[in-house]
């Protein structure tokens, strides 16, 4: 028996439920308290999730991809999340009425049991506020306190930059990749290691923000991001694709070619083929934001393509690596095809983004 209107409707519920079984999750922060989980083939905010300790200023997800930290910028905050209900199952603030804290984002241990991070303690005293020196930071999850504090040297200080970070599988190497890399042993805070790689100057020195951790890989064992290398005699920049093994800190650096203006946010698809980064000269009214696209396993780049830029932005990569995202200072995330280049679509998601960065869920 053929019957074409049932044919029609079972061919339509078929393609939805292919697209609602291959759709990710998105997930962002949103002024002034929210995580945002988003449909990543719709563009529609599935889920609201509210802050208690404030603004979301860093999102990160657990190596085995089972939770979602939060640090908030309002309270000092951190906030734990279970990455499947979306419930939060651990909150806290160290801030107190005389003492407040501020971070530049960091990295959970594999345990779950500290965060490791890089800040300032500020002291409230009866006629001014006193800021402390530039400090590694352990904050222990589960009393809900500072358990560490040691001063950055001066050497080492990373100012405003807002550096990366990752942590050795085994939690006792945390790495800062800054001005140069630097291996912090977890036991006592100090610095065992430098390396001279140097992330690219940062962009938000221009008020640009672009993304600088890599989730798509899903591999503790290795970071994998952009570097540069200069040379010693004329000092002229080169730069790569560095890649990190976090359990013994050795590295290997493929150059790719003469540094530009600015360049950040390398995001790499799942097989690691393919990477993307977006490329900023000029400012203001001769500002010009490009995507470039990289053969990674020849480390040459294949393509290029312009973009409407926004005077403050990030960037970040779909799950399958098929889509590109521009996002932050603004209500909306502009969808790009990742193979083409070119503008798909934009998601209205109701809420100004934060500078939390960017997690793909499965």
């Amino acid at each position: 028996m053929n019957i074409p209107g049932i044919r029609s409707v079972i061919v339509l519920l078929a393609t939805a439920l292919g697209t609602q079984a291959g759709a990710a999750t998105v997930v962002l922060g949103g002024y002034p308290d929210q995580i945002q989980f988003i449909d990543d083939s719709t563009g529609h905010v599935a889920q609201k999730v509210t802050m208690e300790t404030g603004l979301p200023s860093n999102i990160q997800l657990s190596a085995d991809r089972s939770k979602i930290y939060v640090m908030t910028l309002t309270s000092s905050g951190f906030e734990v999340l279970d990455a499947k209900t979306h419930k939060v199952v651990n909150h806290f603030t160290l801030n107190t009425p005389t003492l407040k804290y501020r971070f530049l984002g960091g990295v959970p241990d594999p345990a779950g049991r500290y965060f490791y991070t890089l800040g300032w303690h500020i002291d409230k005293l009866n006629d001014r506020f006193r800021f402390g020196k530039q400090q590694y930071i352990v904050v222990d999850l589960k009393e809900h306190k500072v358990s560490q504090a040691v001063d950055v040297s001066d050497e080492d200080g990373s100012g405003n930059r807002r550096p990366s970070f990752g942590i050795s599988p085994d939690g006792k190497n945390f790495y800062i990749f800054d001005k140069q890399v630097r291996v912090v042993d977890t036991h006592n805070m100090k610095v065992t290691k430098r390396i001279d790689l140097a992330k690219p100057d940062p962009a938000w020195k221009q008020d640009i923000n672009i993304g600088t951790a890599i989730s798509t890989l899903g591999n503790a064992s290795e970071y994998v991001s952009l570097f540069m290398s200069q040379d010693p005699y004329i000092h002229s920049k080169t730069f790569g694709v560095g890649r990190f093994d976090l359990t013994n800190a050795t590295y290997k650096f493929d150059p790719i070619g003469a540094a530009p203006n600015s360049v950040e946010g390398l995001q790499v698809t799942p097989d690691g083929k393919d990477g993307y980064t977006v490329v900023e000269n000029g400012e203001y009214g001769n500002q010009r934001c490009e995507f470039w696209h990289y053969d990674l396993t020849t480390n040459i780049a294949v393509g290029h393509a312009e973009f409407p830029c926004r005077r403050r932005f990030y960037f970040g990569m779909s799950h399958n690596g098929k889509k590109l995202y521009i996002y932050g200072a603004g209500y909306d995330v502009a969808v790009y095809d990742a193979k083409t280049l070119k503008p798909e679509t934009d998601w209205e998601l109701g809420n100004d983004i934060t500078m939390a960065g960017i997690i793909n869920l499965p």
